[in-house]
């Protein structure tokens, strides 16, 4: 550096050019510059052990859960424990029933694979096919059900408490006259199908009685094609008597499911979802590692199964697919379980298209 003749210093112009640079840059260490390895290294196994194009062709083919058959929907926005839902119908679009034999006929004939139905047990030691806990927002009849016995309540109209209008016009009223079927009824007619059978009550008799139908009809409940959801309590005496029998309850199905997207990056299979049910909604199908087919491959290895649900954003739908524009957000390799509450639509729009 050189001094000029005002006093003030001068700067060379190599030092002024390399004040242009900056600090200089210290090199990595060689802590550092394996711990980018190491990082990188993690990152490309949790990419590669969660690709779904490395997975093996999935085995199959999806299957439709048309949910009470072919029915009625309505709005879900809400909707309480004690809502009369019959009361706030869509203008129907079909003459059908919920949970009646004609709606789960009707269902399979729209490409269900699997038919769905609520049962309750009457005071004849029965299980009846009905929703509600009382009879008096579908039905022509008051109270429980529970207080009825099957002949009794053969007697009523299901159909009579649906309106679309806030009361002016009832649709469905007088169609619906004898329509309540039993369980008894629905395995003789259907029992050839796989179903699931929902239980309403916390009752383990409920199962037990259900499983008492499966035998008078001659049929085996302890199959993969049958499914059986309710509480853990009630499912109790089908887990015991019929293992190999699908079943679900809420709280391990929640269980399994966060479980998988807490854990599943590191390609462990929670042990909550051993033989258990991972529900998938449609609008969260990114957060579940793997998906579809590497998510597929791990269920199918621990006994497990997918269950894809209506988006959980969507507070006007029930917990099922309703509308035919969702069928084009299902991965096509998908081969698990679809829930659907408008099977009246989306059964034919899964068809072939006829050339």
């Amino acid at each position: 550096m050189q001094t000029g003749g005002d006093g003030m210093s001068e700067t060379t112009s190599d030092d002024w050019a390399a004040g242009l640079e900056g600090p200089t840059k210290k090199p990595l260490t060689r802590t550092t510059k394996i711990l980018l390895w190491l990082f990188g290294l993690l990152v490309a196994w949790l990419t590669l052990s969660n690709a779904s194009w490395l997975a093996p062709d999935p085995a199959g083919k999806r299957t439709l859960i048309a949910h009470r058959g072919v029915s009625q929907l309505f709005d879900h926005a809400g909707v309480t424990d004690t809502t009369c839902t019959a009361a706030r119908i869509h203008p129907p679009e079909h003459p059908y029933i919920e949970n009646s034999l004609r709606s789960l006929r009707a269902a399979v004939g729209r490409d269900a694979g699997m038919i769905q139905f609520d049962v309750a047990a009457t005071k004849d030691g029965q299980l009846a096919l009905f929703h509600d806990w009382t009879l008096d927002c579908r039905t022509d009849g008051k109270g429980p059900i529970r207080d009825r016995t099957m002949a009794e309540l053969k007697t009523l109209d299901i159909g009579y408490g649906y309106t679309a209008d806030g009361g002016k016009t009832f649709p469905l009223r007088g169609t619906g006259v004898g329509l309540m079927p039993s369980l008894d009824e629905v395995l003789a007619d259907l029992g050839h199908l796989p179903m699931v059978i929902n239980f309403k009550s916390r009752d383990p008799r409920e199962a037990e009685l259900a499983l008492a139908a499966f035998a008078r009809a001659g049929v085996d409940a302890n199959q993969p094609r049958f499914a059986f959801f309710g509480n853990a309590r009630v499912l109790g005496p089908i887990r015991a008597k019929a293992p190999k029998a699908w079943t679900m309850d809420r709280a391990g199905a929640e269980r399994c499911t966060s479980d998988y997207i807490k854990f599943g990056w590191s390609g462990w299979f929670p042990v909550s979802c051993a033989g258990g049910t991972i529900v998938v909604p449609l609008d969260r199908q990114w957060a579940f590692w793997g998906w579809p087919d590497r998510l597929q491959a791990r269920a199918a290895e621990h006994g497990a199964r997918l269950l894809l649900v209506g988006p959980s954003s969507d507070n006007h739908s029930g917990v099922g697919l309703s509308r035919v524009g969702q069928l084009t957000r299902i991965p096509a390799s998908f081969t698990g379980y679809v829930w659907i509450d408008d099977i009246y639509n989306l059964g034919p729009a899964l068809r072939p298209r006829q050339k």
